[in-house]
């Protein structure tokens, strides 16, 4: 047990956020998307595993973690498909977590395929115990300036 950190983050999922630069992408999947054959085209190369609800995940993920507030996409979602405007509760509450660092901003949508690629694109994967559907995001790293 670590002062400060939040317990659910582990030893692999802290190497991994820390080895992250500014501007690589993040992703938080729910127990339904291909977490382990996406992750391996990823960075980082494994999937990591943080077997909590997604709101949780994303808390502690923040509480380390900053968001690179200088581009558009600095959160994505997966859309829900055939009703890209629908946000559904799990992604309501992640943008709440978002809310609470600061950021105004509502997360970005993505086409489900897309996000699919994306998420190959990504330094790592972390698959949540989230059960609900569409409890998909991306989170792009930020930095920490030097009066922080």
């Amino acid at each position: 047990m670590l002062k400060g950190l939040d317990p659910i983050l582990n030893a692999d999922v802290l190497y991994a956020l820390r080895a992250m630069g500014h501007g690589d992408m993040l992703i938080l999947a729910d127990t339904n998307f291909p977490s382990d054959a996406i992750a391996q085209e990823t960075v980082h190369g494994e999937v990591l595993r943080i077997d909590r609800p997604m709101a949780e995940v994303a808390r502690a993920v923040l509480s380390v973690m900053p968001l690179d507030t200088f581009v558009e996409d600095f959160a994505g979602r997966m859309e829900v498909v055939d009703d890209a405007a629908t946000v559904p509760p799990v992604q309501q509450q992640v943008q709440a977590e978002i809310a609470a660092t600061g950021e105004t901003r509502d997360m970005v949508g993505i086409e489900r395929f897309a996000f699919y690629d994306l998420a190959r694109e990504a330094y790592a994967v972390i698959q949540t115990g989230e059960r609900r559907f569409y409890g998909c995001i991306m989170l792009r790293k930020g930095v920490i300036g030097p009066d922080a």
